[in-house]
């Protein structure tokens, strides 16, 4: 992805050394990690040091927002993380779906030995303690809301956790440490961060929009042709440039100013919304990267 001309993406990256501590500080406290990962940017919607921090906890990733991706390249992201060795499955917090599976599988496959060794020592009734991590956007606190149900989260106070996170009790049996969500990649790579961008995770107000929407047309144009041809109803080719897509969206919706100039700024931000809101489709960002061998 060519990012000449786009400034520079540094969005908090200073929150790296502080999610560092954090979790250091409260990683003995639980059993097992929830990552929460956006489904349209696996990888660049996850901490770059997230294996180095949780310190060989066994671990659950969830793919959320399943349900705007694009249903065979989620499953080539769960194939590449249990081949990591990380548990993975994919969900949508906003409708439900897997919710119901994740404690069961955290149970029966994630947390296998350590329930066996508790059933053997008498102790099959103590409760799980997850830590649930997740950069900011990625539907963290919807996750935990739609776990607890009708249930009133009950907040404690455990010696060892700093104020700032909160010990949410589902039931008897289960525990989550909630973590704030400071856990933004440091951006020394653009294409993450340009990705971040194309799903709303990165504040619009410290971006060129029309400069954003151009980068997404361009690769919608390359990787997703059907979905937008099919949504603008506009004729392209890959040679295309990203100003040549974009203008020709806005033709298209009639959004033409005085001299017939299109308004490439309201252009961007309907395919900017319309792609995050899933109008365009199930689309994926990244492809699992290939494993050495």
């Amino acid at each position: 992805m060519d990012n000449s001309d786009m400034k520079q993406i540094q969005w908090f990256p200073g929150h790296m050394a502080k999610t560092r501590r954090l979790i250091a500080s409260n990683i003995s406290l639980v059993d097992a990690v929830v990552e929460i990962l956006d489904a349209r940017t696996p990888l660049s919607s996850r901490n770059p040091e997230m294996d180095k921090m949780t310190k060989g906890k066994p671990r659950m990733v969830l793919l959320n927002k399943c349900d705007l991706a694009d249903e065979k390249t989620t499953q080539l992201w769960i194939n590449y993380f249990k081949s990591c060795g990380c548990e993975a499955m994919a969900v949508d917090c906003r409708s439900g779906k897997g919710l119901k599976s994740i404690l069961p599988s955290i149970r029966n496959t994630v947390l296998k030995e350590l329930m066996e060794k508790r059933t053997r020592n008498g102790m099959s009734g103590a409760a799980i303690r997850l830590m649930i991590v997740g950069i900011p956007n990625v539907g963290k606190s919807s996750l935990i809301n739609k776990l607890a149900g009708s249930k009133r989260a009950k907040v404690e106070d455990r010696p060892g956790v700093t104020r700032t996170k909160q010990w949410v009790k589902l039931d008897n049996n289960t525990e989550l440490l909630d973590m704030p969500g400071v856990l933004w990649p440091k951006f020394e790579d653009q294409d993450v961060a340009v990705r971040l961008a194309f799903t709303g995770a990165i504040s619009d107000d410290i971006l060129d929009i029309e400069t954003l929407a151009m980068k997404l047309l361009s690769y919608l144009a390359v990787n997703y042709p059907s979905a937008l041809a099919g949504r603008y109803k506009i004729e392209f080719t890959e040679e295309d440039t990203g100003l040549e897509l974009l203008e020709k969206v806005g033709k298209k919706r009639g959004m033409v100013i005085s001299g017939g100039e299109i308004n490439t700024e309201r252009a961007a931000i309907t395919v900017l919304d319309e792609f995050r809101s899933g109008k365009l489709g199930r689309i994926t960002l990244e492809l699992p990267p290939k494993k050495e061998q």
